[in-house]
């Protein structure tokens, strides 16, 4: 199962690797969207340093969605589902391959771009670390529940607008915690409690998923 793996996440990345514009639209979305508001809210930096976690992490979230879309379309087109599907190892190693090579390609850049954007709103660097940390922690969560929206709408007309349906509702206790973690560093409890609740999500996340998203590929192929 572990060469399965390797062998999954080695594919994909090289896959990504050859489509480069499909992997930097989301970075670049998150960057401008985010750049936008200081400039349209104005230059108060209290109000900027209250409304930055919402901020950045509505546009994080969105920016995650953008490829979701694509996460088994070209498996689906060129025949490679099936052989995934006949694969004498389970299918949930697949899909965790699959959500690991999604998140280094459009997860990650946001978590390692996010405390230079956190600047634009006069957050601190303690706070920009925070807030990559609870990126760290949320975007895999959103790539993982993802797949099951990519999962179950495999093959349909404007699926992507259907995962964004799908996936929404299912990331707002991501959304709310890591915001909260951003807004609450400062405080006197600090960001551990809402840290701690977005790692609880992320293991509950990893340990249910990819079998989620397996069964929902396997109904998709049928």
């Amino acid at each position: 199962m572990a060469s399965t793996f390797w062998a999954v996440l080695l594919r994909d990345l090289l896959l990504a690797r050859r489509r480069q514009a499909e992997v930097l639209t989301p970075l670049f979305f998150f960057v401008m969207a985010t750049s936008l508001f200081p400039l349209g809210i104005g230059p108060e930096a209290a109000l900027l340093r209250t409304m930055a976690p919402g901020i950045l992490w509505v546009t994080a979230l969105l920016a995650s969605l953008l490829s979701l879309g694509r996460l088994f379309d070209q498996d689906w087109a060129d025949g490679t589902l099936e052989q995934m599907l006949l694969s004498p190892d389970p299918l949930a190693v697949i899909v965790s391959a699959k959500v690991l090579a999604h998140w280094l390609m459009s997860g990650l850049p946001l978590v390692l771009i996010s405390p230079m954007l956190a600047l634009q709103f006069g957050l601190p660097a303690d706070a920009g670390a925070t807030l990559a940390l609870s990126l760290a922690l949320g975007t895999p969560v959103l790539s993982l529940v993802g797949a099951i929206g990519a999962a179950l709408t495999l093959g349909l007309r404007g699926a992507g607008v259907l995962v964004a349906l799908l996936v929404l509702p299912l990331c707002m206790p991501v959304l709310i915690f890591g915001a909260g973690a951003v807004g609450t560093w400062a405080g006197p409890q600090g960001s551990s409690a809402n840290l701690s609740l977005l790692g609880g999500l992320l293991i509950g996340a990893m340990a249910l998923c990819p079998w989620a998203a397996a069964a929902a590929l396997r109904l998709a192929a049928e």
